[in-house]
């Protein structure tokens, strides 16, 4: 996600619908909101409580931020209607066999004028993972459609939402992808994949020039993750923030 286009600011309630590992969640928090982490994996869960509290007494957070985790289903979201300001759903829809149901639920706890960015994997570094591995996506709780991002737009804009920008992330990623299928998406140990797996945590830390232009370059053609922006329309009669708006449209 960019969060110049997607921007956060102090107090705002913030959902991590499918959280994970909770990379999102993190910088929200950082970023000073009141984030809810959600997920249905409870191991999940507890591992993202714990960075809570660490962030929390390492003081990474501001004072006034505040953080906790849910568990639950995505299909019925325990929140109340308009409750959240914004909402990540990041690498999740594509997991979900109702996924109009799930989006649905998404729009009644985002708040009128609040602010939804998604990212599913990307149409072709999906399509060539799915034709190179069958366990990729069929193992339980695996990927059950490849989205082209029309469709990830059509669906959410039938069910209420505005559509806003989009752009790709993660193009250095799709190839350790294709690799793991090719040599079994369960052989972390294969040398090919510990390389490259190496190079990513490298670039991750270290983040240089070389790999930061060449991921720029990829990302339109082979960018593991499309990320792409909506909003729930304001009530009649409410003003939209102009800034917001700017940033949201991209």
């Amino acid at each position: 996600m960019d969060f110049q286009r997607f921007r956060v600011t102090p107090g705002d309630r913030v959902l991590d619908m499918g959280c994970g590992a909770g990379r999102h969640a993190f910088e929200l928090y950082r970023r000073g909101a009141h984030v809810v982490a959600f997920d249905q994996d409870a191991g999940e869960l507890s591992g993202v409580e714990k960075m809570f509290g660490a962030m929390r007494l390492e003081g990474e957070v501001p004072a006034e931020a505040s953080a906790e985790t849910v568990q639950g289903d995505a299909l019925d979201l325990p929140f109340p209607d308009d409750h959240f300001d914004a909402i990540v759903a990041s690498e999740v829809l594509e997991h979900i066999p109702d996924d109009m149901r799930a989006m649905r639920e998404l729009l009644r706890v985002l708040r009128p004028g609040g602010r939804l960015a998604v990212t599913v994997p990307s149409w072709l570094p999906e399509r060539v993972c799915w034709a190179l591995s069958e366990a990729y996506h069929t193992a339980p709780g695996g990927h059950v459609r490849i989205y082209t991002r029309a469709e990830l737009e059509a669906k959410l804009k039938s069910v209420g939402f505005r559509v806003g920008g989009h752009h790709h992330a993660h193009g250095l990623h799709a190839p350790y992808w294709w690799i793991k299928c090719a040599v079994g998406v369960n052989d972390d140990a294969h040398p090919l994949a510990r390389a490259y797996h190496r190079l990513l945590v490298w670039d991750i830390m270290k983040r240089p020039r070389a790999t930061r232009l060449a991921e720029r370059a990829l990302n339109p053609l082979i960018g593991k993750s499309v990320v792409v922006y909506f909003a729930k329309p304001a009530a009649p009669g409410t003003a939209a923030d102009p800034a917001r708006e700017t940033a949201d449209a991209g």
